[in-house]
């Protein structure tokens, strides 16, 4: 399996990056369940109702009910997803979405024993 690649249930996941693909196996060993950029939210519309601007969150943790998203991008565009989180949680303030930055996520594979990814994640 490839470092992009990881098991989900019966299915295997590829990713847009090797940090998701770390964060993934995490979740593994420990057993949380998760899925993996699975739903799409729209954040704005333009004027005959066609998607504008959406995010879809990086994981689904269905035990806990809570979306992972991992921020290991340069700080221009961490800014701007920033503000994808703050539009879906005023569209959905029900909806929770956690942002794991990159000094979160160095701290996990520091913490846990693995090696950091070679290129931020997207």
């Amino acid at each position: 399996m490839s470092p992009r690649s990881a098991r989900k249930g019966s299915r295997a996941a590829t990713f847009a990056h090797e940090s998701e693909a770390r964060f993934a196996e995490l979740l593994n060993f420990y057993g949380v369940r998760w899925e993996y950029e699975p739903v799409e939210f729209v954040l704005e519309w333009d004027a005959q109702g066609r998607s504008r601007s959406a995010f879809r969150p990086d994981f689904y943790l269905p035990e806990h009910d809570c979306f992972v998203e991992l921020t290991t991008l340069n700080q221009r565009l961490v800014t701007k997803k920033n503000a994808k989180v703050r539009r879906l949680r005023e569209l959905h303030p029900d909806i929770e979405v956690k942002l794991l930055y990159q000094r979160d996520y160095e701290a996990l594979l520091a913490k846990y024993g693995l090696a950091r990814p070679s290129t931020p994640a997207a």
